[in-house]
């Protein structure tokens, strides 16, 4: 049985069984590699995506659970060109990296609903992605700047 959704804007298909994480066919069938695995237990952030909107664990979500949703990985940010990332480099926050593709999904997710996040606001809707790196500080200072960069555009 072939599921149906759209990665990214582009209509794909996946014969995975409908149990198979979404994360799997994220990267092994449409050889999107920006999100990772972490944990496989949907603890570290590392793989969120959203469906249809929403940040969510990829390692987690089943795929016959998308079919028929709009799923975004962190290749649809761009290649450097979105405030986030433009920000996270102002910033310094990558330090090894693992993260930052989940951190950059939860951030997206926020500010696609909160244009002018509080601190508290940022530190909810980053809680559940794990930097090993410890660099909480500078990411909430660069979503703040991506706010602060979005709302003058």
């Amino acid at each position: 049985m072939s599921l149906q959704f759209k990665v990214n804007g582009k209509s794909v298909s996946s014969n995975s069984e409908a149990d198979t994480p979404l994360l799997w066919v994220i990267r092994d069938e449409l050889g999107l590699t920006g999100t990772k695995f972490g944990c496989g237990a949907a603890l570290c952030g590392a793989c969120t995506v959203h469906v249809n909107g929403e940040a969510v664990r990829s390692c987690q979500t089943q795929v016959g659970n998308v079919a028929g949703s709009n799923v975004s990985t962190v290749e649809s940010l761009g290649s450097g060109s979105h405030a986030l990332q433009k920000a996270w480099v102002k910033h310094q926050v990558p330090q090894c990296g693992y993260c930052q593709s989940g951190q950059l999904m939860s951030a997206a997710a926020l500010l696609s609903k909160n244009k002018n996040p509080s601190d508290a606001d940022i530190d909810a809707a980053m809680a559940g992605n794990v930097c090993r790196c410890g660099t909480y500080t500078r990411i909430r200072a660069a979503v703040k700047d991506a706010a602060a960069q979005l709302r003058a555009a």
